[in-house]
Formats: structure tokens, sequence, C-alpha cells
């Protein structure tokens, strides 16, 4: 990996879920480029040391195929214009990352020839081999799963050490830390416990699958400046889910 530095993270590959509000920064919709340049220092920093990023992103910033439902549209017509949000998405976070001298390929599971590569797994390992930044865009393909799903498939597929999941809140707690004062933040926390408590970590289908490819989650507050690398220089950094 030339001009790449290799130091001792805790893990090598990582697929890192952002979601589409998280891009909207302090505005009600759209794109935050404050918001934007701050997360490609972040995503830069870890590569600069040796980690190999792939990135999946939402799309709620722009579109939400269940929202559209909620209002009389067809579901998987408002899911395809979800999958298409998280593409645009997925172009901004590339230039914004291009702009900071790092080699990105974004790949849509929708064909969009003109503006991303088709996702094939293999050329995407590749690319994160050769220290490029992989974006999946365009969710899994198909209507009906959310983009923590996509995120789950794409880990467990290019064989990710871990999906840190980059939100507002520090980790998961007991209950929802913005509205209860009294709740407090798990360090750790199996998959089981999780589900026992009715903890909300992904959806169902999207935490299901990570249990049983016994593939970690990290629930971690991506808005903090250094909270990344913090995180994979090891750290105790969020809430880990493991088996």
């Amino acid at each position: 990996m030339s001009g790449l530095q290799e130091t001792s993270m805790q893990y090598k590959r990582i697929l890192l879920k952002l979601s589409g509000e998280a891009l909207m920064g302090e505005q009600q919709y759209g794109i935050d480029a404050k918001r934007l340049e701050e997360y490609a220092e972040e995503i830069k920093a870890v590569v600069n040391k040796g980690v190999e990023v792939a990135i999946v992103i939402g799309g709620g910033n722009i579109f939400r195929g269940l929202a559209g439902a909620s209002q009389g549209m067809d579901r998987v017509q408002g899911d395809h214009m979800g999958m298409l949000a998280t593409v645009i998405n997925g172009l901004a976070l590339q230039s914004a990352l291009e702009l900071k001298g790092v080699q990105t390929r974004l790949q849509s599971a929708i064909k969009i020839n003109e503006v991303a590569e088709p996702f094939i797994r293999r050329r995407a390992m590749r690319h994160l081999e050769k220290g490029r930044v992989v974006i999946f865009g365009g969710g899994t393909g198909n209507p009906y799963f959310t983009t923590d799903s996509a995120a789950v498939l794409r880990a467990i597929e290019i064989k990710a050490d871990v999906i840190l999941k980059g939100t507002r809140v520090d980790g998961i707690y007991t209950s929802d830390p913005e509205k209860d004062k009294t709740a407090t933040k798990f360090d750790s926390i199996s998959f089981n416990d999780v589900l026992s408590k009715g903890l909300k970590v992904m959806d169902t289908t999207a935490f299901t699958l990570s249990q049983e490819n016994e593939l970690p989650i990290v629930v971690f507050d991506m808005n903090t400046r250094g909270n990344l690398m913090k995180l994979l220089s090891g750290e105790n950094i969020g809430t880990v889910v493991n088996v």
C-alpha cells in the first residue's frame, strides 16, 4: 500500500455506516458542505493509517421510501427514489474525499454506469486492498430493505472486521438518552441482550444478519471530531455489540 502508514489499528477493514440525516448538519434538508468536509477529514486520517474503509450512506436527508409510502406513494417506487438519494449522497462524499486527495470509488447496486461502477464484490475488495475508499450506493438494489441491511450485507461480502455505525449519540443506552436523563450507556453488550432488552440498534433484518454472521457492530458518535480515529486506535468509544 504505497504511501500508507501501517500501524496497529484495532481493525484492518471497516464498513462505516452513515445516515443520510447526518449529512444535513444543522440544516433541515439536503447536504451540509461543512459536515461533509468534516467527515472527509475523519475518513482521510484513518485511511492514512492503513485502515481499509468502505462506506454505506443512507438517503433520508433527501428522500425516504417509507415516508413516501405513508403519503400514498407506491412503496417500491418510493424505495427506488430512496436508493437514488443514496447515490447522490455517495457522489457528494466521493467529491469531498477526492478534494482531500483520497482515492475513492463509488459502486452502485442499481446500474447507473455514467456516475458509478456497478457493485462487483471482487472489484470492491481489490480497491480496498489498494487503499481506495469504496462507497456503496443504491442500498441492496432491492425495495423493502434499509441501508442498514445494505451495510451489513456489504460488510459480510467484503469480509469487513466490523460495522461502525456513526450516529449522533455516543453509544447504546438503556433508553433514549435524549428523552430519559437517567439512561445509562453500555460499553459492550451481546446481540442477545440487545434483543431481549428491546434496544434499537438497527432494523431487525440487518441486526439478525449481523448476529448470524458474528459480525460486531460499534455504535458511536461520528459528529465529535477525532472519534473515528480514537475508536480505531483502541480507545473506549461508543458501544460494541458482539456475540
